[in-house]
Order: structure tokens, then C-alpha cells, then sequence
């Protein structure tokens, strides 16, 4: 045989490179930043939604703490709060467009309820300080992800 043939595949998954994210030593690109924030929020609405369901459910709650006693208010800002979480939790996670969407649908949401409805959950400003945040370092990757792509 000549040395030549020896060489050559001799199968087509030979020819596959194994996939590399990034360059051994190198820095990530922010699109990767962008999906790594997406990612971990994604798992804070999980846990988000999982504890306004518990709400829902009366989970911790004692004899006369059950979701019946709240306000009307409270339970419809609940229950919202509980479907959108998950909802943004899946999205997030998949880095779709429409779970980043619902993500700030989710944030938006929780900030106004914050400063305008404080009757509801108590209009903590560190909630609304902590969500704002979240919302502007979100906007900062998604915008430096998408001018590195131009």
C-alpha cells in the first residue's frame, strides 16, 4: 500500500474536529457572557417560581398564613408571578428570544409592583434595586453581544 492511503479517512466521522467553545487560554466573547447570565438567571426564576408556588400551595405557611387569607391582590400577583417565573425559567435557559421576553416582562413586572402596589408584597426598594440591576447588566450584554457580531 502506497504511504498516502494510510493517510486518508477512511470514514467520514474522521474528518470531525471535536467542537471547541473557545480558543484554549483565551477570553470568552460576550455572546458567551450573554448565555452564561441567561443561564444563571434562568435558574433564579426557577427558584423564583418554585417559592410562589409554594406560596400557592401554603407550603410553611401556618394554620391561618394560607394563600385563602391573603388579598385578592396578592393572590392574582402570586399566581402571575409564579406561571411568568417558570415560563422565563425555560425560555432562559434554551437562550430563546422569547424567554428573555418573558424574563423582563417578569422584572418589569415585579419592579412596578414594588413602587406602585406596596400593599401587595411590601414595597421592598432592595427588590427593586436588585431587579433594575438585573435588567441593566442584561441589556449591557445583550448589547456588546450583538455590536461583536456587526
Amino acid at each position: 500500500m502506497s504511504d498516502q492511503s494510510q493517510r486518508q479517512p477512511t470514514r467520514p466521522s474522521d474528518l470531525l474536529e471535536p467542537v471547541r467553545v473557545t480558543k484554549p487560554g483565551s477570553r470568552g466573547s460576550w455572546t458567551e457572557y450573554l448565555v452564561l447570565f441567561l443561564r444563571i438567571m434562568a435558574a433564579v426564576s426557577l427558584v423564583k417560581g418554585l417559592y410562589h408556588w409554594g406560596q400557592v400551595c401554603g407550603i410553611g405557611a401556618g394554620p391561618d398564613g394560607g394563600f385563602a387569607t391573603h388579598t385578592i391582590a396578592w393572590q392574582t400577583s402570586t399566581v402571575f408571578f409564579a406561571v411568568l417565573d417558570l415560563i422565563a425559567a425555560v425560555g432562559l435557559w434554551l437562550a430563546a428570544a422569547w424567554g428573555a421576553v418573558v424574563w423582563l416582562t417578569s422584572v418589569v413586572s415585579m419592579a412596578a409592583v414594588e413602587v406602585f402596589f406596596p400593599q401587595v408584597y411590601g414595597g421592598s426598594i432592595f427588590v427593586v434595586f436588585v431587579e433594575l440591576t438585573l435588567l441593566g447588566v442584561y441589556l449591557y450584554l445583550a448589547i456588546v453581544s450583538a455590536r461583536e457580531h456587526q
